[in-house]
């Protein structure tokens, strides 16, 4: 446009409107007369040309407003000049000034009725502008008019009254300001006093103060303080809340609820609370542990305090492990009572606070209530959960730091009892099985336990080697319930919890049925130790001796130390005090010395016989059965070791008193098939037949649950090769009739480690009580035959059969000689059984079974006797008969059993001599408990005399053929 304007200047056109010459804006624009533009019209128009021309003019023409045109074009000029040149350049530029001056022409008249229009806008703008200065004029002058119509003093009093108001409102303000500057000093005092409620009201209704005074710039700072103030308060309402974490105080912890409650900060103090306890679990046990270890350490050295749990529990001596458990499991329960009392409040709480709302801004309240007080519910009830398992993985790994292999047996069986507690404050506490500790505890027992039985079996042997088989002397109702061992047993107890915890002192049924959180809510703890009670009960098992005399009994033990503190009326015979009767054998001081240890009772036929190492056993059963009471999951383990301990005794009593090499020679089926395959079994899983001298004690490899033991030897003092004791018989009755009195307390535990067993491994039992436990009375008849083989002496009447004369020929009345020989051996035997049962009872069964062999064994002597005679008539036979019927009268008379064993057995032997050869032959088929001798020679005999020699070929030949296959 300026370009434009320039170009219209050089032209030289004029403006049409003389009368605005006076206009700044415009007084240098020339607009072209009509005559030019008029003239500029009728040249001739050639648009194209005309654009050609224009478009051919250098750009730099159209660069910008300072383009020096003359000085550029004068610069063109070449050095040496040409008039014809230059006259064609000047015509040049002409055509082209003409070209631009037309379009500018064209351009001018096109746009000039809007520049008209505008420029008429102009001039009424400067008009409207002169008026406005003329208002503006007469405005300030009225207002000089105003100003002094108005007196200075009368707007000086308005403003003072003004600046009054102002500053009244400042002074009230300035005092609220320094109340609120004081209230610092009392939320000090507040929180000294543990008025968290208080001290948060109070800071609230500050900051509220302290919203309405902000436009004051001090105020922003004490709001700051304030808020800074708050959360202190904070910072000590969460110490206040991990208090109650190990001491839970019912006023205390009110306080601290209703100080988050004003906050706001319910769940939030909920959420902390758990994270307390959590903490608190980890520092408790933490501190506990390192106080044993520092005091066991003996040294302030600080390397402990730096360790982790689980490596700090791995120092705890031994001494220290029961005490340190017991302080560990006290201070977890004050933390779990600390969280079931926190539980116990909010319930309380919540049904105090149940009461329905009456207008809708408490009932909006009442809701947002509602709503913490589910959400505190739940995250409570998972909590349990969550602190139990904590709890659980702590006392892990105490139990898991230290070996307890070595622990002596009531040592562990106190862990037991503790943990086991735990466990059922575990159950109380969240409904928990706790498997964690039961994993663990497990784990524990059974490296304890493997070890422990390891050591009572080597102590078995040790007893059974040591053991001289005397009766140890104990009540006629001895029980086995009357041991310390088997008292758990008769305590009605929840089966998780310890006997040594139960309660002595007699409690009521309302008492029995609370819960440990409710016996010990307020004082007390369920992990106190109550051994003082367990030192206080005796066992009443021991006989008195057999006297009713208190002195007498006294001497007998003296007795033992020395013959001359008996006093010299106890020497002679004695009178019994309560019935006045004079006992059938007098005792004297010598009888006395000779029955030590022995059962003095004579006159209790029903005491049982037991020895030394026989209630050592049962003890031991009962502790194992005690461990197995308390810890079920090791119950398969511990009636297995329950049952090697049986095994092994009764693969003792076999060894020392019942082997022999005659048995399968005697055909009287001594061991029966079933006690042959426990034996066998016995000493292929539990002996160790390779261990001999001085390397018994010391195994291979272990394997599970399988140690093998030596096989135990027979203690020298046990003498069983006199004739005058019958081969040891006391000796023997003790050891077979402990082993049968064992077998019957077994039996009567069958029901109670049936309920301990588990399902899968309940016919373990089952085979074990059926193939092991009830063969114990099998082992009297291996025991006792060895005694009646040797009582009698058979070898003799065999020689004296021989000497008789068989092949008479006239019925005799007088038996023979052999006959009262072997009756007067028997009344020999019968005598040395009552010297025998003067110092042993003797029971009925052991007695009858004594009997039955030697009466077995005579009669198999007689048929053998029979057997040997080469010649015999029927005269001999019927004397046979005479000379058995002889022997069966007296032997009626020395003994009550009933029938006489294998009557039969010599009886048809003597009639066979009568049978025909067809019955002969039948006979030989059917009786095949005859040997071949004894039939053959009963068919060599009968040759002649009803038997010719072709009969007597073909019944050899069918002996031979019953002969054959045993070959």
């Amino acid at each position: 446009m300026q370009k434009i304007k320039s170009l219209m200047a050089r032209q030289g056109l004029k403006s049409p409107q003389e009368s605005m010459a006076d206009l700044s804006p415009v007084e240098n624009l020339r607009i072209p007369s009509k005559e030019e533009l008029r003239e500029l019209r009728e040249q001739p128009i050639d648009p194209q040309a005309e654009q050609e021309i224009i478009d051919s003019i250098e750009e730099v023409y159209f660069s910008n407003d300072s383009f020096d045109m003359v000085q550029h074009e004068l610069e063109k000029l070449p050095p040496e000049l040409n008039l014809q040149e230059l006259e064609e350049y000047r015509d040049k530029l002409k055509r082209q000034q003409a070209a631009v001056s037309k379009k500018v022409a064209d351009l001018i008249l096109e746009k000039q009725p809007s520049y008209v229009k505008e420029l008429e806008r102009v001039t009424a703008l400067q008009t409207n502008l002169q008026l406005a200065a003329v208002i503006c004029t007469n405005a300030r002058r009225q207002l000089s008019v105003a100003k002094e119509g108005f007196t200075e003093a009368s707007l000086g009093l308005l403003a003072n009254q003004r600046r009054r108001q102002l500053l009244t409102g400042l002074l009230k303000s300035l005092r609220t300001i320094k109340t609120l500057q004081r209230t610092d000093v009392r939320l000090s005092e507040m929180l000294e006093e543990e008025d968290y409620p208080g001290a948060i009201q109070l800071c609230l209704e500050c900051q509220k103060a302290a919203s309405t005074f902000k436009h004051y710039s001090c105020i922003s700072e004490l709001n700051s303080k304030l808020q800074d103030t708050l959360e202190q308060i904070e910072e000590q309402l969460d110490v206040a809340l991990s208090k109650t974490c190990k001491h839970f105080d019912v006023s205390h912890y009110t306080k601290v609820q209703l100080a988050y409650t004003l906050l706001g900060k319910t769940q939030t103090a909920m959420d902390q609370l758990h994270m307390h306890f959590t903490q608190a679990i980890h520092n408790t046990v933490f501190q506990v542990v390192l106080g044993y270890v520092e005091l066991c350490a003996g040294n302030a050295d600080t390397k402990f305090q730096k360790m982790q749990y689980k490596d700090l529990c791995t120092h705890i001596t031994l001494d220290s492990y029961i005490p340190c458990l017991t302080d560990l499991c006290k201070a977890l329960w004050e933390v779990m009572l600390s969280y079931h009392r926190t539980m116990q409040w909010h319930e309380q709480h919540d049904k105090q606070e149940a009461s329905p709302s009456p207008d809708d801004a408490a009932a909006a309240q009442s809701d947002e209530l509602v709503v913490d007080r589910s959400y505190v519910k739940k995250k409570l009830e998972h909590g349990l959960t969550r602190i139990w398992q904590d709890v659980q993985l702590k006392v892990k790994a105490y139990i898991l730091g230290t070996d307890m292999s070595n622990f002596k047996y009531d040592d562990f069986i106190v862990v037991l009892d503790v943990i086991s507690r735990l466990m059922q404050v575990g159950e109380e506490f969240c409904g928990s099985k706790s498997e964690v500790l039961q994993e663990s505890i497990k784990r524990q027992s059974v490296n304890y336990f493997k070890n422990y039985h390891r050591a009572r079996l080597e102590e078995l042997r040790m007893f059974l080697e040591n053991e001289t088989w005397e009766l140890c002397p104990v009540k006629s109702n001895f029980n086995i319930s009357q041991l310390h061992e088997f008292k758990f047993m008769g305590q009605c107890r929840s089966p998780s919890v310890s006997p040594s915890r139960q309660p002595v002192s007699s409690a009521s049924p309302a008492q029995e049925e609370l819960s440990l959180f409710q016996q010990y809510l307020r004082e007390g703890n369920p992990f106190e130790m109550h051994t003082e009670h367990r030192e206080e009960e005796t066992e009443d098992v021991l006989a008195s001796n057999g006297y009713e005399s208190d002195e007498l009994e006294k001497s007998v033990y003296q007795d033992y130390d020395s013959d001359s503190d008996v006093p010299e009326e106890l020497k002679q015979d004695y009178v019994d005090e309560q019935t006045g009767d004079v006992p059938l054998k007098s005792v004297s001081r010598e009888t006395i010395r000779s029955k030590k240890k022995s059962d003095y009772n004579l006159h209790k036929t029903n005491a049982p016989i037991l020895t030394n190492t026989t209630l050592n056993v049962i003890r031991l059963v009962g502790k194992y059965m005690q461990m197995m009471n308390i810890l079920k999951p090791i119950a398969f383990d511990v009636i297995h070791c329950v049952s090697q301990l049986f095994d092994y005794y009764l693969y003792a009593v076999y060894t020392f008193f019942g082997r022999n090499d005659m048995y399968e020679s005697s055909g009287l089926g001594l061991i029966s098939s079933r006690l042959r395959t426990t034996l066998n079994r016995i000493q292929e899983s539990l002996i160790d037949m390779e261990a001999v001298g001085e390397n018994a004690g010391v195994h291979g490899p272990a394997e599970d649950r399988k140690e093998k033991v030596p096989s135990p030897h027979l203690s020298q003092l046990v003498v069983l090769t006199n004739s005058g004791t019958l081969y040891g018989l006391a000796q023997r009755v003790v050891a077979t009739e402990s082993l049968v009195f064992l077998a019957e307390q077994f039996e009567s535990l069958q029901s109670h480690l049936d309920t301990m067993m588990p399902a899968a491994k309940k016919p373990f039992l089952q085979q074990f009580y059926s193939q092991t436990v009830s063969t114990a009375s099998e082992l009297r008849k291996p025991i006792y035959w060895i005694v009646a083989a040797k009582a009698i002496d058979y070898e003799q009447m065999l020689l004296l059969m021989a000497g008789v004369k068989w092949d008479i020929r006239e019925i005799m009345s007088q038996h023979n000689v052999y006959v009262d020989v072997l009756l007067k051996e028997f009344e020999q035997f019968n005598k040395r059984l009552g010297d025998v049962s003067r110092h042993v009872r003797i029971p009925l069964p052991v007695s009858n079974v004594l009997w039955e062999h030697c009466i077995r064994l005579a009669n198999r002597t007689l048929v053998e006797g029979y057997a040997n005679v080469k010649k015999c008539s029927n005269e001999g036979r019927a004397l046979m008969q005479l000379d058995f019927q002889q022997f069966l009268m007296k032997l009626e008379k020395l003994t009550d059993l009933r029938p006489i064993p294998d009557k039969e057995f010599v009886e048809t032997y003597i009639k066979a001599y009568y049978l025909t050869e067809n019955d002969m032959e039948q006979f030989i088929k059917n009786h095949r408990e005859y040997s071949m001798k004894q039939l053959a020679n009963l068919v060599n005999v009968c040759l002649g005399s009803h038997i010719n020699k072709k009969a007597r070929q073909k019944l050899l030949a069918a002996i031979d053929d019953i002969d054959r296959p045993k070959r």
